[in-house]
């Protein structure tokens, strides 16, 4: 257990503009006076002098969100040698008990010290790179599909007899003769105001695939610079491919592929009674890597031989289709870390 290595356990409960601090004695588990700093570089250098007076020797930093407001921290310190666990958000455990910030770190700081290993934070440097350019990516295609969605609801209720010379082109035609349009050469103001309008869109839409297209090269070209080996795979994009790099993140940061398919949301989970023997979905764990799973797996049902004879097997022995794809998700999340830690461009 973690106990037994640490003198000290400093808990950090993050906000955006401070963080509550909680320091406790490993052997015992009492808790020392907390403290509060800044959640700025200045604030950080506070903070580890703290734990270098209050808790010298071995220590551990446990901290909620290392991936949202306790990012800046987990940077600074992993910098200066010090080491630091990711630990999850104590919300659903502090249920029907008293909660303040402080109260929060001291709950983050104990909840080590029974555990053999916990995750470390996910990587910088090349990782968040991928991570922004997936973030920025994911924001382009929601903006762009909201934009079609307008573009229609307007072709639905433009006037004739402009409904019906849009409403039967393809997408990507209606869009170059939308960007094409002269409003100002009408006057009446029903259809040179939505003329204008449906131009706009079209201009918007247009702007944000190439905007997509241009962040899906880069990650292209940084998955391939990072794990070429999950390109070469069947059925995995760049996308895909990038968000089980930014997922898993480097080697050893998982104590199993077990642990990894239990953050993917692709572990069994037992849901047996009576004499019925089965297993249900994990709804948990980090929903964007299980989409990526998701999108996999579909496409390895309809042009991977082996998956398919194996999802026919399943099916031949009772399986229902969400049963299969759930086994299939499981052997894919094993599969991909076991490629990812072997990987020697991908420490």
């Amino acid at each position: 257990m973690l106990a037994n290595e640490l003198d000290y356990v400093v808990g950090v409960d993050p906000h955006r503009d401070t963080h509550a601090l909680a320091i406790v004695r490993a052997a015992t588990g009492a808790a020392l006076p907390e403290s509060q700093v800044a959640a700025s570089e200045r604030g950080y250098g506070q903070a580890l002098r703290l734990a270098e007076r209050e808790a010298p020797g071995r220590r551990a930093w446990a901290i909620e969100g290392t991936g949202s407001y306790g990012a800046g921290l987990s940077r600074f310190l992993a910098a200066r040698g010090e080491r630091v666990l990711e630990v999850g958000r104590t919300r659903r455990e502090r249920r029907s008990q008293a909660k303040t910030d402080a109260l929060d770190a001291l709950r983050a700081a104990r909840s080590v010290l029974g555990q053999a290993k916990l995750a470390s934070p996910r990587a910088a440097g090349e990782r968040e790179a991928l991570r922004a350019l997936m973030v920025a990516r994911a924001g382009a295609l929601a903006a762009k599909k909201a934009g079609l969605c307008q573009l229609r609801a307007l072709l639905v209720t433009c006037p004739e007899p402009l409904r019906s010379e849009l409403r039967s082109l393809t997408r990507a035609r209606l869009l170059r003769h939308l960007q094409a349009v002269r409003p100002d050469r009408h006057r009446d103001s029903e259809l040179r105001g939505t003329l204008i309008a449906l131009r706009a869109l079209a201009r918007r839409v247009q702007a944000l695939t190439a905007e997509e297209h241009e962040l899906k090269r880069e990650i292209q070209a940084l998955v391939a610079q990072l794990a070429p080996a999950l390109l070469d795979e069947p059925g995995v994009g760049p996308a895909s491919a990038a968000q089980v790099l930014v997922s898993w993140s480097h080697r050893g940061r998982f104590r199993s592929e077990a642990a990894f398919a239990r953050l993917a949301g692709a572990a069994p989970i037992p849901a047996s009674s009576g004499l019925v023997h089965r297993h249900r979905l994990d709804l948990g764990g980090d929903r964007q890597l299980n989409r990526a799973l998701h999108k996999i797996v579909v496409s390895r049902r309809k042009n991977h031989e082996p998956t398919i004879a194996y999802a026919e097997r399943r099916r031949a022995e009772g399986r229902s289709v969400r049963e299969t794809i759930r086994c299939l998700k499981r052997y894919l999340a094993r599969h991909l870390f076991r490629l990812l830690e072997a990987s020697p461009m991908a420490a």
